[in-house]
């Protein structure tokens, strides 16, 4: 089992310890993308700190995060499953898994990143900004210029079985599954269901839906679960106590769709 899963905005200080070492970072294949993607972010930060400013989406209650990225190949780096701090992180708790989920975490948790395509929870980051859609004056949209790099990389890592897609569309568009890869992928949108004057409304709530989506992903792995497929994945779930409601593709080469349907919304 391969999970997918979009980082987080906000993220934990690097603390203290040895810098970035990039040859160490899982899925090799990406070095020369991570170097090029480093250097145009650093430079631009360097440069210009409005530009910089401007370019990655920050107020001006946010400029020490220019001057963080411009220590990128110096600072601390940590284990990127430290580094990941927010909703669906906070969900997930990784620090208190027992060893058994914890191991099984790190083997199948991937996390796209825009500065470093994907790392594994282990691999040791700095702390940095830089999503999947900001546009690098030198490289163009990150969520495109990953695409070709992902695609060398993505089919090998997603081995055999089931891909859970937790991304969102930022990070999805750095990689999307293709052919046999994708009939064995399941992307999953949370729903709130709500009866209101007798009537069933169902909405997508972003705070929620990343909890669920951490809680998800930490009650699979508390379980052990490693389904080889989206509908082993449908069971497990249900299995698990979640409302599930799956949709398979109308056509080889195309992901499953499952819905998560929540009544009740949880912080």
């Amino acid at each position: 089992m391969l999970v997918l899963l979009p980082p987080s905005e906000g993220k934990a200080a690097g603390g203290s310890g040895a810098p970035l070492e990039p040859e160490t970072l899982s899925l090799p294949g990406l070095a020369a993308a991570r170097a090029e993607v480093l250097e145009e972010l650093v430079g631009l930060c360097g440069a210009d700190e409005l530009k910089a400013r401007e370019v990655l989406g920050l107020s001006e209650g946010l400029r020490g995060e220019v001057a963080k990225n411009l220590e990128l190949r110096s600072a601390a780096a940590r284990p990127a499953g430290e580094i990941y701090t927010g909703v669906l992180y906070d969900a997930l708790g990784l620090a208190d898994l027992p060893e058994p989920a914890r191991k099984l975490a790190e083997g199948s948790l991937l996390v796209f990143s825009g500065l470093w395509g994907a790392v594994r929870i282990t691999d040791r980051i700095p702390s940095y900004r830089c999503s999947m859609g900001v546009k690098l004056p030198g490289l163009g949209a990150l969520g495109a210029y990953w695409r070709g790099p992902m695609a060398e990389v993505m089919p090998e890592a997603a081995g055999d079985g089931l891909v859970l897609d937790l991304r969102s569309a930022a990070y999805g568009a750095a990689w999307k599954p293709k052919g046999e890869v994708a009939g064995r992928t399941a992307t999953v949108r949370v729903l709130h269901s709500q009866v209101v004057d007798g009537v069933e409304k169902r909405s997508v709530v972003s705070h929620f839906n990343k909890a669920t989506k951490g809680r998800l992903v930490r009650d699979l792995l508390l379980a052990g679960a490693v389904p080889a497929g989206p509908g082993e994945l449908v069971e497990a779930l249900r299995d698990l106590g979640y409302a599930v409601e799956a949709e398979a593709p109308a056509k080889a080469g195309k992901p499953w769709s499952l819905d998560v349907v929540v009544t009740q919304i949880h912080h």
